[in-house]
């Protein structure tokens, strides 16, 4: 496979034609935090945390670095004040829905102590880690997602998911908020989709 040169926070790396920027990043050692990322799944760019800012031929935009290739003299900056406001936003966002574990550590590490946003602590944050490991590895498609935009949720399929879900478990250490165990655990997410 082609190697390619890149430049990531002033460091020449090289990666395999066909990696992310997440990928490269990673694979040389450089942070860039994530939500909705998993090695083991197709790359979604849904929480927008991992955002960079790329420069190609003089010119500056930001990107989702778990889904945009790396390129040939590609530069990357992973924390410029842009993208910090970008993080500071997602995490401002997410805060409200799920004010513990990893989203209150991120919080912390970007300096966001409040959210400015309403919102009610369901613990979901939409990462979709849970329906897009179960389609994509488990293939029992007994997570999906409902409704769309504001009104966009997660929820159980009940006649597969009350079979599946109980004794499979794998989605579990997966979500961010630890949401996919409790609704699970209890059963009362088994409803009918709306």
């Amino acid at each position: 496979m082609e190697q390619i040169k890149l430049t990531i926070d002033g460091k020449t790396v090289e990666a395999e034609q066909g990696m992310t920027v997440l990928q490269a990043a990673r694979q040389a050692g450089i942070d860039i935090p994530t939500l909705c990322y998993h090695e083991k799944l197709t790359p979604y760019g849904g929480c927008r945390l991992c955002t960079v800012e790329i420069e190609k031929k003089g010119k500056t935009r930001l990107v989702a670095s778990c889904v945009y290739p790396v390129e040939p003299g590609l530069i990357v900056k992973t924390d410029t004040e842009e993208v910090s406001k970008v993080r500071k936003m997602v995490l401002e966002l997410l805060l409200p829905l799920s004010p513990t574990g990893p989203i209150e550590s991120l919080a912390k590490r970007y300096g966001v102590e409040k959210s400015r946003f309403p919102g009610e602590p369901t613990g979901c944050i939409l990462c979709g880690l849970c329906v897009r490991y179960c389609e994509e590895i488990k293939g029992a498609c007994a997570v999906t997602f409902v409704k769309r935009g504001t009104e966009r949720d997660i929820a159980f399929v009940p006649e597969v998911a009350s079979a599946v879900c109980p004794v499979c478990r794998e989605c579990f250490p997966l979500c961010p908020s630890g949401k996919a165990a409790t609704l699970c655990l209890d059963g009362t997410e088994f409803a009918p989709l709306a």
